[in-house]
C-alpha cells in the first residue's frame, strides 16, 4: 500500500498540471483561430468568455489521455533514471506488480471518460458550436428543419414535411406515403400538421386525409382513415430535428437511435455503426497508451524528460493513426464497423503486453 501511495502523490500533481497544461493550450488555439473575427463582428467579450467555459469539458476530454499518459512515463522514467526502481526490482517487486494500481487507475478512468463524453461533454459542446456559430455570424438551422424527408421501415414508408419545429415537436403540411412489400404504393395520408406523443410513441394528425391506391384504375380515391396506418407513424421526432447527425457530435443514445432509424430506412449505416462503436472504444486510449508506457520503462537514463513527451505523443499518434486507417476500412466494407472501432484497442493491449513481458524488471 505504500508503494502504491508513493506511486500516485508522485503522478498526481503532474498529471493535473499537464491536464491544465494541455486543455488550457486547446482552448487558446481555438480562441486565437476565431479572435479576428471575433473582433470583426463586435462579439462581446463576456460572451466569447462563455464560448470558452462551454469548451472546457471537450478540452479536458482531449487532455486526460494525454496528461495521464505524460504523468505516468515521465515518472516511471525519473524513478528508473534514479536507480529506485533498481532496488524495487532487487527486493523482488515486479514491474507489473508495481504499476498495476496505475493500469486499474487507468481503466476507470476509460469508463469515466465514456460517461463524462455523454452526460457533459456533447451538451456543452453543442452549447458553445451554436454560441459561438451566432458570434461569428453563421446562420444555420439545427434544429428546425425545411422540407424535410425520411424514410421509414425499409422504405415502406416516407414522411415528408414542409418544416418541423423543435419546440412543439410539430410537422407542417405532411405528406405520408405507404408501400407495400415490393415497394408499390398502396396509400397516402396528407395532413396539415401532426403533433409527437411521447406517451404513445406515434404521431397524431392534425385535419388528416386518406387515399388509397385503386390498382384496377391506377389512382388515388379518398376513404377514410385507417388506424392501423396510424399506429405505424412511430419514427421519433429525434430523426426530423437531426436529418443528418454526425455521430460523434451526440450522444449514444441518439447515435443508436439515429442509426435505428437508417436500419428501417434500408440505407447505408456501416460509417455509422463504425462511428458508434468508437464512442465506447476510443475512450479506452487512456488505458492502453499508459499500459504502453508501463512496457516501455527502461530504455533510457537520460533525457526523461525529452523522452517521456516523445513516448507521449507518438503513443497517442500512432493509436490515432491506427484507429484512423481501420475506421476507413470498417466505412468501405473492408472489415466489419465492430473491428474497425476495437481492432486498435486488441492490436495495442497485445503490443503492450508484449512489452511489458520483455521489458526490464
Amino acid at each position: 500500500m505504500y508503494l502504491v501511495i508513493y506511486l500516485f502523490k508522485k503522478i498526481l500533481p503532474i498529471f493535473l498540471g499537464a491536464l491544465f497544461f494541455f486543455s488550457l493550450v486547446l482552448n487558446l488555439v481555438d480562441l486565437f483561430m476565431n479572435i479576428a473575427t471575433y473582433l470583426q463582428n463586435s462579439a462581446p467579450p463576456l460572451q466569447i468568455i462563455q464560448v470558452m467555459i462551454y469548451y472546457i469539458p471537450k478540452t479536458l476530454w482531449y487532455a486526460v489521455p494525454v496528461a495521464f499518459l505524460f504523468s505516468t512515463s515521465y515518472v516511471l522514467s525519473d524513478m528508473y533514471a534514479h536507480n529506485e526502481l533498481e532496488a524495487l526490482f532487487a527486493s523482488g517487486v515486479s514491474l507489473l506488480r508495481f504499476t498495476l494500481p496505475v493500469l486499474i487507475v487507468s481503466f476507470l478512468m476509460s469508463i469515466g471518460l465514456f460517461i463524462f463524453e455523454n452526460a457533459v461533454v456533447v451538451q456543452n459542446y453543442e452549447k458553445k458550436v451554436t454560441l459561438q456559430d451566432v458570434l461569428l455570424n453563421k446562420s444555420a438551422e439545427k434544429e428546425n428543419n425545411k422540407d424535410v424527408i425520411v424514410l421509414s421501415e425499409n422504405g415502406k414508408i416516407i414522411y415528408k414535411a414542409d418544416r418541423y419545429n423543435e419546440e412543439n415537436k410539430w410537422l407542417e403540411n405532411c405528406t405520408f406515403v405507404f408501400r407495400d412489400e415490393n415497394k408499390n404504393l398502396d396509400a397516402v395520408i396528407i395532413s396539415t400538421g401532426a403533433f409527437w406523443i411521447e406517451e404513445q410513441n406515434h404521431w397524431i394528425l392534425q385535419n388528416a386525409v386518406e387515399y388509397s391506391f385503386d390498382k384496377e384504375t391506377k389512382t388515388l380515391k379518398k376513404r377514410g382513415i385507417e388506424n392501423d396506418k396510424l399506429l405505424q407513424l412511430t419514427e421519433s421526432y429525434e430523426i426530423f430535428r437531426n436529418s443528418d447527425i454526425d455521430i460523434q457530435s451526440v450522444n449514444s443514445k441518439t447515435a443508436r437511435q439515429y442509426i435505428k432509424h437508417l436500419k428501417k430506412a434500408g440505407l447505408p449505416y456501416s460509417k455509422e455503426l463504425s462511428e458508434y462503436y468508437k464512442k465506447f472504444a476510443f475512450p479506452l486510449i487512456v488505458f492502453i497508451v499508459v499500459f504502453l508506457s508501463i512496457g516501455l520503462t527502461g530504455k533510457t537514463k537520460k533525457n526523461v524528460l525529452l523522452i517521456s513527451l516523445a513516448s507521449c505523443i507518438t503513443a497517442s499518434v500512432l493509436f490515432y493513426v491506427t484507429m484512423m486507417v481501420t475506421m476507413v476500412f470498417a466505412k468501405h466494407g473492408y472489415i466489419s464497423p465492430f473491428m474497425g472501432a476495437w481492432s486498435p484497442v486488441i492490436l495495442f493491449t497485445i503490443l503492450s503486453a508484449f512489452l511489458l513481458k520483455y521489458s526490464r524488471t
